[in-house]
């Protein structure tokens, strides 16, 4: 269903390849996992990249769809026998928002609101930047939702092109499910502060 999903966006997105700008999009995670097993665990600070596009029903209502790389998941640290070590769970996906804007009249500000699918592409337990562990049988798919508040910046100006925004996503499923590490409540949650560009 996924997969029909994404490739009935593609083909709208070919049809209606002259109202659509697309660009790119690039930014900083402040990433975390969240449940009782990992509550005093800290976010994960990594990166995504990827593609947008962003198709304007009217001046004020728009769709915009995204495939970002995104890398997730969290850090601890803990000492055992007097040494201390840092253990890095690195989770990263594949996400595809689909976010609603609406434009606050002339501005050039978006509230931006939708659902996200990530498609797993990289699960790792690390402790010192060793790997231990290839796969902790992380969920292929991760649901989310949630948005956030966008710029950007006017024709006319030095800038125009660029925007930026912020957005939190908050998980939806189970990160792990029948994990001997982790119980059945982990979700992701996300902060993306990011820079964009439409051509």
């Amino acid at each position: 269903m996924a997969l029909s999903l994404i490739l009935g966006v593609f083909a709208f997105g070919v049809s209606s390849a002259q109202e659509i700008d697309f660009g790119v999009k690039g930014g900083v995670n402040f990433a975390k996992l969240t449940g009782d097993d990992v509550e005093d665990a800290d976010g994960r600070t990594g990166f995504h990249v990827g593609l947008t596009g962003e198709y304007m029903f009217n001046d004020t209502f728009g769709l915009q769809g995204e495939v970002v790389y995104s890398t997730q998941g969290l850090q601890s640290e803990t000492t055992i026998a007097g040494q201390n070590f840092e253990r890095v769970i690195k989770l990263d996906y594949i996400n595809v928002p689909v976010l609603a804007k609406f434009y606050i009249a002339d501005s050039g500000f978006s509230i931006d609101a939708g659902p996200q699918i990530g498609f797993l592409v990289n699960d790792k337990d690390e402790i010192n930047g060793e790997i231990v562990n290839e796969e902790l049988n992380a969920e292929t798919i991760d649901l989310s939702v949630g948005g956030g508040l966008a710029y950007k910046f006017k024709e006319g100006t030095s800038l125009e092109g660029f925007n930026v925004s912020a957005r939190y996503m908050i998980g939806l499923s189970n990160v792990y499910k029948d994990n001997d590490t982790f119980g059945d409540d982990i979700t992701n949650s996300n902060l993306q502060i990011s820079l964009g560009y439409k051509f």
